[in-house]
């Protein structure tokens, strides 16, 4: 009986032991690739949505130390302000600039771009960063259900706006932060808006799927012009993304150990603005500052087009 017991007091104590052996190891892995280029950004000028905070903060910290002139282009002008103020004193560079810039308005976002082109005669990077997730059901200043407003038709505006300044200044580059949960997405043409079936979850997925399927068909119709298109999964990173589920908030604090930092989840972002082996690489998908699986729905041609033509109608623009 007193083995049996002296066993169990064995097992219970090796478990805590060896889970400390394996900390560094799991946090390794948990942490994916790294950006290893050295490439500085001096004259260049990068627009970085949703700088504000978590892997899009980190991005711009990131860019700002490499030399570039980094637009903060963020809805809450205070914490964007507090995000830019501490990135120039950290890096030194005092070219970190922030404007407004709210995804679920159209309004908002015309007004950034005219105020942007007036302002700014070059453009080499554009990092679509900013999102948001699980959302109770709620639409944009112009009708588009939240998550599909902000994370796709938002970023395809503003894409389309400032693509002829890319193009001027090419070499240029596209960078449409996605996700993992694409692979869970399907576009929904019958009920983009979710006004006959709403599933936040589900939601996100179909935003991030449409992320995938913009890029797609984005560097199919800019091949020639040397401004390339490129989206990615960040991973899984401990960030405020999930701040509308207090379920996902709470699960976020517990396993945080298991969840990439915000540094390490700009990572992949950094990777595809800046690494030289990609100035050529164009409509691609990557994780952990490598090329990545894209579910069969993320490679439908059909379904892109048919998209694209969609949010154009959408967004009362003419995009050929």
């Amino acid at each position: 009986m007193w083995s049996c017991w002296g066993a169990a007091l064995g097992a219970a104590v090796s478990v805590p032991v060896l889970l400390l052996v394996a900390a560094p190891y799991i946090r390794r892995y948990v942490a994916g690739g790294q950006c290893k280029s050295t490439a500085k950004l001096e004259g260049k000028v990068v627009i970085i949505t949703g700088a504000n905070t978590g892997i899009g903060k980190e991005t711009a910290r990131d860019l700002a130390r490499r030399g570039a002139r980094v637009i903060v282009a963020c809805r809450d002008i205070a914490k964007a302000e507090a995000a830019a103020s501490e990135i120039r004193a950290e890096t030194g560079n005092q070219q970190v600039i922030v404007k407004k810039l709210d995804l679920a308005d159209t309004k908002s976002i015309r007004e950034f771009a005219e105020k942007f082109l007036e302002e700014e005669k070059e453009l080499h990077i554009l990092i679509n960063n900013a999102g948001v997730m699980l959302c109770p059901y709620s639409k944009t200043a112009d009708g588009f259900e939240m998550h599909l407003g902000v994370n796709h038709l938002g970023h395809f505006l503003l894409t389309f706006l400032l693509l002829e300044r890319l193009k001027q200044c090419a070499p240029a580059r596209i960078v449409n932060v996605s996700s993992l949960a694409h692979h869970g997405g399907r576009i929904r043409f019958h009920d983009l808006h979710g006004e006959k079936s709403y599933n936040r979850g589900l939601a996100y997925c179909h935003s991030k799927l449409a992320n995938v399927l913009f890029t797609r068909e984005l560097a199919r119709r800019l091949q020639g012009t040397k401004v390339t298109a490129n989206a990615l999964h960040p991973g899984s990173v401990h960030s405020d993304l999930v701040r509308h589920s207090f379920v996902m908030m709470w699960l976020w604090k517990i396993f945080s150990f298991f969840l990439k930092t915000p540094w390490e989840g700009a990572q992949t972002s950094v990777y595809c603005a800046v690494a030289e082996e990609l100035d050529s690489v164009t409509g691609q998908y990557f994780s952990d500052c490598q090329p990545a699986y894209v579910s069969p729905r993320g490679r439908d041609d059909e379904t892109a087009k048919k998209l694209w033509s969609v949010s154009c109608e959408l967004l009362g623009i003419q995009w050929d």
